[in-house]
């Protein structure tokens, strides 16, 4: 963040004030550890200005439909502009990322080419917060607490507490009180002293000692539904837009907003509305839920199905199990299962069989949910494998590593082939696979095997005030050699088409060593460019516990040698894990070369599956920029394969050596490609939105780290998505 604006307070009560601010944090961690609240809670039909419910200016007590994603942009006549995107995190917690331009609210220092006392746009990144405490009764109203631009000393920081009500099926009505922003327009009296902010801090800090201080303010909204598409809306603010008017082109003739809101379709919106009897300001916004593909049930191909076993009279040799004697069997059953597999798009890395057990292990080369690859390699096994054979087992590799094995009785896959996907869990075993089991067979021909494909790509640089939007296109060749099960060399080649990074004239102002800021020079320079050319690999040491050595190009800021290790049970939620690297910076070009700057750096980890989706991880060490410290990361993981997370690191680096936005924070989506297309595809697209790149805090950017590895064939996960077994 960039700025904030306060107006200067009255000393009040001061220790009730202290008392609401330090209330307010344990109010946002109860937040995320407690259960939801046993009701619904009351889902917003419309957004307010800032991309979060509400009515126009002021919020309401609202929430999205759980996992819900929405981006908007609001443009006001004064120049002003919001680009927001926003998460429901739970289904009482909802949170927004937000990229605004104010005009005429940051002051010039430095430039000869303006006079002193001038001004320029403001371009500013918040974040916001809303707690649901209490859902909406017969009677009572939803009650929830917000804090807006909590993070460092942004221009819309605020806090409020708010009720909204619904009156019938049309007509909603909000009312609370504001703080901060929400609190200069009307004030009803005043909470201790909140501080006025310096426009040209660094911002990017907690600004807790100012929640819930200063000038509380109240405020009222009321909207109408006139019919299923068109929203009208009225509200009183508390926002008196105070450097707006002092600095800006802003004349607020009255308090009382106008507007209106009309649904152009199932998830899209656009709202006219009239602010302060002054200024005419427009939004467009586009809800995104994960839950709800394009394709309702897919285009996939059906999978084959159960094949019962014959009776004992049509098949006796089939079922005394002395098939098993005939030391052809086992090659010719593999074959056959291995060209079945591999027209599925799996892979038999290898199998063991016994007159009454099959462990087949599978690669997962097409299906985004892990379930799903294993539901199709069953159901291939009952047509392949003689009919004494009673238990089935089929163990996910990925990297070379047996990652689960998940058994199952024959008769169990025959007698619930056409219930639901549920019925058939309670009867498997989920269980840790034998990495070196004697008795697997590997199967023929698969090494050495080498893959390659040619796929465009896009690069997009954002939040440069210069020009917030420039993107580079071209297309990239990756190619990938497998020596051995777990031993893998892979590369990535780019060559830009078309696209303007290259013209983007910023340079870096860190005053600490360059590893991250100088990303412009890498953007600029990187015309045929490698991005990464590696040697790895993966073993498994002993039970629970999996390795990785990569050294190479390891990205395309670092070459190196990257060490890892991760202990994880098939049943635990916890994993632990151990990373140490030693790195050289390369050259800008992105060939061979490398510059002066190498060091080491590793972390030690720790990550957990809370459940429902929710997964949390904390890593604490060595920076690139040889600081130390720690990052916090939670991200939740939808059934589909959507994942949305976010992250902050601090370090023993101080907020002036980091420079503006203090520490590193952002927000990272990924989205799996068959949730768009219909078709099944382990791709994701994945992208990370900093508000800044900056060198604090900054950690290698490694393909294959182990828990991303392995998570996803281990038990929370092979539960989180196992309604797609049968599929």
């Amino acid at each position: 963040m960039q700025t904030a604006i306060a107006p200067v307070t009255q000393q009040g009560k001061s220790g009730f004030g202290r008392w609401l601010s330090a209330t307010s944090l344990a109010v946002l961690a109860a937040a995320m550890s407690a259960g939801p609240v046993p009701a619904d809670p009351l889902v917003g039909k419309t957004r307010n200005t800032y991309g979060m419910p509400g009515v126009l200016d002021m919020p309401s007590a609202e929430m999205f439909s759980d996992g819900e994603l929405g981006i908007g942009m609001t443009a006001l006549e004064d120049g002003t502009t919001r680009a927001t995107l926003t998460f429901q995190i739970a289904p009482h917690l909802v949170g927004a990322f937000r990229y605004s331009r104010v005009p005429g609210l940051m002051p010039v220092k430095g430039d000869d080419d303006l006079p002193t006392g001038a001004y320029t746009a403001l371009y500013d990144r918040s974040f916001d917060i809303r707690w649901q405490m209490f859902e909406e009764g017969r009677y009572r109203p939803a009650l929830a607490i917000g804090l807006n631009d909590f993070v460092g000393t942004g221009v819309y920081s605020s806090e409020y507490i708010v009720a909204t009500k619904g009156i019938g099926d049309r007509l909603r009505v909000s009312a609370g009180l504001g703080w901060g922003r929400l609190g200069s327009n009307g004030s009803i009296g005043s909470i201790g002293t909140r501080p006025d902010y310096d426009y040209g801090s660094n911002g990017g800090q907690f600004n807790g000692k100012s929640w819930f201080r200063g000038d509380v303010a109240p405020f009222l909204g009321v909207s109408w539904a006139m019919n299923d598409r068109l929203t009208f809306k009225a509200e009183y603010s508390s926002d008196a837009y105070v450097k707006e008017t002092e600095l800006g082109d802003w004349d607020q003739k009255t308090a009382v907003n106008i507007g209106a809101d009309y649904q152009l379709g199932a998830f899209t919106h656009m709202q006219l509305f009239l602010m302060h009897g002054d200024k005419i300001g427009f939004q467009i916004s586009r809800a995104i839920d994960p839950h709800e593909p394009p394709f309702a049930s897919g285009i996939e191909k059906a999978p084959l199905p159960v094949q019962p076993r014959p009776s004992i009279s049509a098949d006796r040799l089939g079922w005394s199990g002395d098939w098993s004697k005939d030391p052809t069997a086992q090659p010719a059953i593999q074959g056959a299962l291995a060209e079945s597999l591999s027209k599925d798009g799996q892979v038999l890395e290898s199998m063991s069989l016994t007159a009454t057990r099959a462990e087949l292990r599978i690669r997962n080369m097409t299906y985004g949910a892990q379930p799903q690859a294993i539901g199709h390699a069953a159901r291939v096994a009952t047509r392949a494998l003689p009919p004494s054979v009673e238990t089935i087992t089929i163990t996910s590799v990925e990297r070379g590593l047996a990652i689960s094995s998940v058994t199952f009785h024959r008769r169990d896959l025959e007698r619930l082939e056409n219930t639901r996907a549920l019925d058939i869990l309670p009867t498997t075993t989920i269980s840790a696979a034998d990495a070196h089991d004697p008795a697997q067979v590997r199967t023929a021909g698969l090494y050495p095997r080498f893959r390659w494909g040619l796929t465009p790509y896009a690069e997009a640089s954002i939040f440069d005030p210069d020009n917030p939007l420039r993107a580079d296109f071209g297309a990239q060749l990756s190619a990938k050699y497998e020596l051995a099960p777990g031993f893998v060399m892979s590369g990535l080649v780019r060559q830009k088409v078309v696209g303007n990074l290259d013209a983007s004239t910023r340079v870096s102002d860190s005053v600490v060593q360059h590893v991250r800021s100088d990303l412009v020079e890498y953007q600029r320079n990187g015309d045929l460019a490698l991005q990464y050319l590696t040697v790895s690999h993966y073993g498994q040491p002993m039970p629970n516990v999996f390795s990785r050595v990569t050294v190479g190009y390891l990205e395309r800021m670092y070459g190196g040698v990257s060490g890892e290790v991760l202990w994880k049970p098939v049943d635990s939620r916890l994993a632990l894990g151990l990373e140490a690297n030693w790195v050289k910076q390369r050259d800008f070009d992105q060939h061979f070369g490398f510059q002066d700057y190498s060091t080491t750096t590793g972390h030690v980890s720790a990550y957990y599956d809370f459940g429902k989706g929710y997964v949390g991880e904390v890593h604490l060490g060595r920076y690139l920029a040889q600081d130390w410290g720690g990052t916090v990361e939670l991200d939740r993981e939808f059934e589909n394969g959507w994942k949305v997370g976010a992250f902050a690191t601090v370090t023993d680096m101080s907020s002036e050596e980091y420079g503006e936005g203090s520490f590193d924070k952002g927000i990272r989506l990924t989205i799996p490609v068959a949730w768009s297309t219909g078709k099944p595809s382990v791709n994701t697209l994945k992208t990370t939105i900093r508000p800044l790149q900056r060198d604090g805090g900054a950690r290698l950017d490694i393909d294959g780290r182990l828990f991303d590895t392995v998570h996803g064939a281990q038990t929370g996960a092979l539960y989180n998505e196992w309604g797609r077994f049968w599929r």
